[in-house]
Formats: structure tokens, sequence, C-alpha cells
């Protein structure tokens, strides 16, 4: 029975230390490239100017956006490539005043010779990846180029892409997202932290060393070719970004990632939008997991190493449920283990996993050393951002174990706000939706949960998963706290 627990607490452990040792891959392939003639931020896909620019068709999917459609639209209106040669699909699902906002800045803009339309369904059938393949069946442009409600693309965003298209093969070019607000809040500079280590180190690694990225589902740019061959936009995942990237990637299209081509974007400034977003974003990876994982690791002309990131590339969600594994198995560990040898030992050998905290801080530390801040903030931030994602792990896991059993689920958007500075405020904002639901109060008990055993081990002078519960304890607390007080003031 001991062996047999241990095993189960070791296999969460083991996957964590793993996938460490991936992101420890990426970090060695990413600083790699910064010294290699060949890498992705290159010119060797200079787009050859012989006078005639691709036509390009921009999509914008709307949802109920009325507080930033007018930005978005006149930040692409504002493209410095020649307007006949774009026209933009404003692609509008909405069911409330963004209809009317959309229908006069289009109008205005028609008025001015931009090829600009408001594309509407009769449905909102298959969402965002609906509305996308509708709007691709009425296209003129050989590249699409999309853009979500909340960005702001450059002027040059197509100069600075379309190049990049020269290679026959290329079938998608994708650029780093940049933030518009990340100091308005502890929580928005958590995610810009997150973010950027993505948009660093995870999509540079794998570009530099030609194993499979992916379109971010924003600001970046297809070959409409790309899309039709890998099978079109399918809504049978929350990520049909994702999706559709593993599907063409399959195909040998190649994907190019600019690091040096930022697009801003508004990141969200309450915990329930960040809450509806981190469930859409690891729901729909795991759901991924299930349509594309077998078909990736039984793919014979895709080599091994591309297998071997492929696979935790799509199973990074995972780490949410092997964190919540361990912290729940960590309490009768606890009590198992007081007086057992085996137990013991098991826990002098786990030690040696600690090594993926260091992993882990490197792997933050490259990609936010360039904003200059210095190691203290740095310290600061990261702490923080592994307490918060430690309480997010319930209710990603959740997320999580819904996509592998293929529990489906509506699209949910996540609201957008407008607030570009601290002096802007979100309060009031008709989207935001005031409730606590039953996993609020789950994440209560489990912070109740990890106090008890804390406040047990102490007692028995345990002192080994004492950092681990304080980090849980702080975790959930901090989770429960934005949640309950933006509610109450919402």
């Amino acid at each position: 029975m001991e062996l047999l627990f241990l095993i189960i607490y070791a296999i969460p452990l083991v996957f964590i230390f793993s996938y460490s040792l991936i992101q420890l891959s990426l970090i060695i392939s990413y600083l790699g490239s910064k010294h290699s003639v060949g890498n992705s931020q290159s010119s060797s896909y200079t787009h050859t100017v012989d006078g005639n620019l691709p036509f390009v068709t921009i999509q914008l999917p709307i949802y109920n956006e009325r507080y930033v459609v007018e930005r978005l639209i006149d930040a692409i209106t504002a493209f410095e490539y020649p307007k006949e040669r774009f026209e933009i699909q404003v692609l509008d699902d909405s069911t409330d005043e963004t209809i009317e906002i959309i229908a006069q800045k289009v109008n205005a803009y028609q008025q001015l010779g931009f090829q600009i339309n408001h594309i509407r369904r009769a449905e909102r059938t298959g969402f965002k990846a609906g509305a996308l393949a509708f709007g691709l069946k009425k296209c003129k442009g050989e590249f699409i180029a999309i853009f979500d409600a909340d960005f702001v693309p450059p002027k040059d965003f197509l100069q600075e892409t379309i190049r990049h298209f020269s290679s026959p093969d290329v079938g998608v070019v994708q650029t780093r997202w940049k933030h518009i607000n990340e100091n308005y809040s502890l929580l928005t500079q958590l995610q810009a932290f997150g973010l950027d280590a993505h948009f660093t180190i995870e999509q540079g690694g794998r570009n530099a060393d030609k194993h499979f990225i992916n379109f971010n589902g924003t600001a970046g740019v297809w070959r409409k070719s790309t899309i039709e061959d890998a099978g079109g936009w399918e809504a049978d995942t929350l990520t049909e970004d994702l999706d559709l990237s593993y599907r063409a990637q399959m195909k040998d299209w190649r994907f190019v990632y600019l690091e040096n081509v930022g697009c801003p974007a508004e990141l969200p400034v309450t915990m329930s939008a960040v809450k509806s977003q981190q469930y859409r974003w690891t729901k729909g990876a795991a759901e991924c997991v299930v349509k594309n994982l077998r078909k990736l690791l039984t793919d014979k002309h895709l080599g091994f190493g591309t297998k071997l990131h492929g696979f935790y590339h799509l199973m990074n969600s995972a780490v949410f449920v092997a964190v919540l594994l361990l912290s729940l198995l960590s309490v009768p560990m606890m009590f198992l283990g007081k007086d057992s040898s085996v137990y013991a030992s098991f826990f002098r050998y786990s030690a040696l996993f600690q090594v993926s905290w260091v992993i882990l801080g490197c792997f933050y530390w490259i990609s936010f050393q360039k904003t200059g801040l210095g190691i203290f903030e740095f310290i600061k931030r990261f702490v923080w951002f592994l307490l918060f994602m430690m309480g997010l792990s319930f209710h990603n896991s959740v997320a999580v174990v819904e996509g592998w059993l293929g529990k489906k689920t509506p699209f949910v958007r996540t609201p957008k706000f407008n607030v570009n500075t601290q002096k802007d405020s979100w309060r009031g904002n008709i989207y935001i939706v005031q409730s606590i639901n039953k996993s609020t109060w789950i994440e209560l008990f489990l912070m109740l949960y990890f106090i008890s055993a804390l406040i047990i081990e102490l007692s028995l002078g345990q002192w080994g998963l004492v950092p681990f519960h304080l980090m849980l304890i702080v975790g959930y607390g901090s989770i429960l706290y934005y949640t309950f007080l933006q509610n109450r003031t919402a």
C-alpha cells in the first residue's frame, strides 16, 4: 500500500520535472538562436519587392465589444499599406449596441475609400472559428491577418509580416504580444510576466529548432491556402488556433515567429476575466490533446524531437492537474510518512526534483531581464506569479479534465474594458457578471484544508512541507481576495 501511494504521488512529480527539462531545452535553443545567423529574426525570408504588394484580407472577429471596437478599426485603417491592397472584414456576431457602433464606423471608412465590410451571420454557429470560416468564404486576399478586439496593431504591421512569406512553404507569421496596460495592477503585471516568457522562450525556442509552434489566435497572418489545405477552421475545441496550427504543421507548412515585431493588446483587469480566459485556454489545449496528440505521435514524417516537444506543448495545461494532485496528496503524505523509513528515503531522493524551481526561475528571468527592472522586481513578480498559478490550479484543472473527457461548453469571451492607464476604471462595465460560483467556494475549502495541514505539521514539528503549504494558502487566498473584492465593487 505504501509503495502504491508513493507511485501515485511520484507521477505528477515526475511529469513536472520532465516538463521543466523541456523548458530547459527551450532556453538553450532560444539563447543559441540569438547567436545564429539563421535564427527566426533574420532577414532570410525578406520579400522581393516587385511593385505588386500581395492583397491581404484583415479579419476582425467581434462579439459584443462596445468599449474597444472603434479603437481596433481605427488602428487597422491606419496601416501604412496601400488601401487598394487590403480589405477589412468586421465579422460581427454581436447582440448589443456594438452592432450600431460598427455600422457607423464602417460607413465612415467606406466613404474614405477603404474596402471595409460589416459582415453578420444569422446564427453564431461555431463562435470565433465559425466567424473566421464564414469570412474566409468571402475574402479576396492571398493572406489573412487576424486581430482580436483588444489589440491595437502598429502601422507597419503588414510590411513587417508579409515580407516573410516569400518562401512558398511559410504558412503563418506570428508576432509577439505587447501589453497596453501592464502596469495597471499586480494582476496585469503577473499576466504580462507569464505571457512574455511564452513569447520569448517558448515561441522563440521552438521556432529556432524548427519544432511546432502555435498561431496565438490573433496578431498573426495566415496564407489562405494553408488554412484550406489543413482543413479549415473547426469549432470542436475552444482553442481553434492551436488546433489549426498543429493540423497545418503536420501538413508540412512552416511557421515563422517574429519576436522583434510587437502587437499591443489589453490585458484582463479583473479576476473573473482572467479566470474566463484561463479556463478557455486550458480546456481548449486539453481538447487539442484528445484531437491531435495521437496523430502527432504516429506521424512517420516527424522527428523524435518534434514529437517530444509537441507532446509537452499540447500537454502543458496538465501541469495544473499535476500541481493540484501534489497539493492534495501532500497532506496524507504528511501523516503516512511520519514514522516510515520508506517515506523518509523517498523525500530525500525527491529533493532532487527541486531543480525544477531553478530551471523555472531561469526561464522567466531571461524574458524579464529585457524590461530592465532588475533582480529584486523579478523576484517579487516571480514569487507572486507562482502563488497565483498555484491558486488557479483547481480552477484550471477542472477545465483540463473536462477537455480530456470531452465535456463540451460554449466559447466564453473574455470581457474587454478599454482600460489603458491607472486612471481608467473597469467598474460599471456592462459585460461583468457579478456572481460567486461553486468553484470559488471549493477554493475557499482548499485554503482552509491547507491551513489545517499547516497547523498540524507545525504542532508535530514537521517542517518539510511547510513552505509548500504556505504557498498554497497564500495562492488560494489571493485568488479569493481578488474574486470577492472585485465582485463586491463591480
